[in-house]
């Protein structure tokens, strides 16, 4: 019989070290019969503690709570975030209800990419009242809720609305008051609206003063500051985002693609290259020339002479060289100093080479 390798990691739930395996993905329907049993385990001494936990284990940080019904005076709409939600639920227990529950039927779930929705047109809010008779109370319309998609599932959005409610009596109390006018008029009359508490829709009203009120106060708690000083900050900084001009989309930095010479313009470029060498050259031998002056030194002493026909036959004027070998043109009878030019100083130095000869 061949024994199966023993795996270090593998710990019996009969042994002393067992440990608890990771958190698995569970149905959104139910995180909601999770909550249902924690209402249930709800005592009489649960502080405002129990109910901040309460509020942390089902539903995220940023989550908000939205409900809409219609009362006679016309439909409402009130929606709360999240640090306003644990006393919510507090003030359904303290509105005379002792038992408080969710029932979901034929709920429909779609998988996103961090979240999960489930839609629920059937869903049925059931509360049990003691106070001021012992009445149970059946609130039905859609819930739509919005669970984020991680080990923790805690519900981001929460919107309850409410089509109708019924308050249910049992016969047993009608049967004791049945000779009774006053507790049967009592009996009829409605203890809830649209299945919500006085206390409850109170304080829905409250928080529509609330809520925007968080920043003030979150402000208050941060920094320490006078209600005052809270308002006049907060308004402050809501007037720069105002004022401040949007931000612009930062730009990518272009490319600059280097352009291809034609051919054309290479053949430009290299020719005007040969020019520049051609002209470069000649400059260079007409300073070969010109140093050619300073090592005669016959030509300083050179008498005026008339200058013979050039190459071309155009006629060189007459030309004087001084002691300091300056050349002096006649203008108009007047000599004035100008600096030779270099067909001059060749001319010149021919001239004195052919005399020598």
């Amino acid at each position: 019989m061949s024994s199966t390798p023993h795996d270090p990691f593998y710990s019996s739930p009969f042994g002393p070290f067992y440990r608890r395996h990771t958190p698995y993905m569970v149905q959104p329907e139910y995180r909601i019969y999770e909550m249902n049993k924690r209402l249930q385990s709800r005592t009489e001494d649960s502080d405002n503690l129990w109910w901040d936990a309460f509020a942390t284990e089902f539903f995220e940080d940023d989550a908000t709570l939205t409900l809409s019904f219609c009362l006679e005076d016309g439909p409402k709409r009130y929606t709360i975030g999240r640090t306003l939600i644990p006393r919510y639920f507090s003030t359904v227990f303290e509105g005379g209800v002792t038992d408080l529950y969710y029932i979901l039927k034929h709920s429909k779930e779609s998988y996103h990419n961090s979240s999960i929705t489930v839609d629920c047109d059937q869903c049925a809010m059931v509360t049990q009242h003691g106070k001021p008779m012992f009445t149970k109370v059946c609130t039905e319309g859609r819930l739509i809720l919005e669970f984020t998609f991680d080990d923790l599932m805690r519900i981001k959005t929460w919107h309850f609305t409410i089509r109708q409610y019924r308050e249910l009596v049992p016969r047993s109390i009608l049967a004791m008051h049945a000779q009774d006018p006053q507790v049967l008029d009592q009996l009829s009359k409605n203890i809830t609206r649209m299945g919500l508490t006085n206390f409850t829709l109170n304080y829905l009203r409250l928080c529509v003063i609330l809520e925007p009120m968080q920043e003030l106060m979150s402000r208050h708690k941060t920094y320490n500051l006078s209600p005052r000083d809270c308002l006049k900050t907060c308004l402050f900084q809501k007037w720069q985002r105002m004022v401040a001009p949007p931000a612009e989309p930062a730009r990518q930095p272009t490319t600059k693609r280097r352009k291809r010479k034609n051919s054309t313009s290479s053949t430009s470029n290299s020719s005007a290259g040969n020019a520049a060498n051609s002209a470069g050259s000649k400059k260079k031998t007409a300073a070969a020339s010109l140093s050619l002056t300073s090592q005669v030194p016959e030509l300083g002493a050179t008498p005026n002479r008339s200058l013979s026909p050039g190459r071309d036959g155009d006629l060189c004027q007459s030309a004087a060289v001084t002691p300091a070998g300056q050349f002096k043109e006649k203008h108009g009878g007047a000599l004035k100093g100008v600096p030779p030019s270099p067909a001059q100083r060749l001319v010149v130095l021919t001239g004195g080479l052919s005399e020598k000869m």
